[in-house]
């Protein structure tokens, strides 16, 4: 892992974005031993309303608990992209759900595309779209090993979800490995 990251995960309430980013959390602090802090932010309307979940992973303690540009944005929603693709810098990795997010002029940013709601109803659940983000977002990034990743899920999904959410990810990580550069 690099010294630092800041991941930024965004779409609409009911996608399962909080939960996303507290595996996130959970995945370093727990079971990697990195320092982690993970915020999170939501609208009143809650299910469909806007929502996102900030996490830092350092090997440093975090002093500061909010993300003004992050090194990675995790976008699930076309509110989403329009509301946050425009302030983020020139290296950040930007992943979207390819279905959902319409990207315009990136700016010669690194966009990164998963159909992660289509490969969820292709596992028969909508609701597991998240987990299939975090498995392509574990195999192209550095930032946790995927058996962290897999402990916090199975720690962090309901009881008798487990085999149904490591399929998930796994689908994800899988499409990452064959279609991501």
């Amino acid at each position: 892992m690099a010294a630092k990251h800041e991941i930024r995960l965004c779409g609409f309430g009911g996608q399962g974005v909080i939960l996303a980013g507290y595996i996130i959390g959970q995945a370093a602090a727990v079971y990697e031993g990195i320092n982690a802090v993970f915020t999170q932010d939501y609208g009143p309307e809650a299910r469909g309303g806007a929502c996102r979940a900030d996490v830092i992973l350092s090997e440093e303690p975090v002093h500061y608990p909010y993300i003004d540009t992050p090194s990675v944005l995790v976008i699930m929603s076309q509110a989403a992209y329009d509301k946050y693709f425009s302030g983020i810098s020139a290296d950040t990795l930007v992943i979207i759900d390819e279905d959902l997010v319409t990207t315009s002029d990136t700016g010669g940013r690194r966009v990164l595309g998963v159909p992660a709601n289509r490969l969820a109803e292709e596992l028969g659940r909508v609701t597991i779209t998240n987990v299939v983000m975090l498995g392509f977002l574990t195999a192209v990034t550095d930032m946790l090993s995927a058996d962290a990743v897999k402990k916090s899920i199975l720690a962090s999904v309901p009881e008798g979800t487990g085999d149904l959410n490591l399929s998930a990810f796994e689908k994800g990580f899988e499409y990452a490995r064959a279609t991501a550069s």
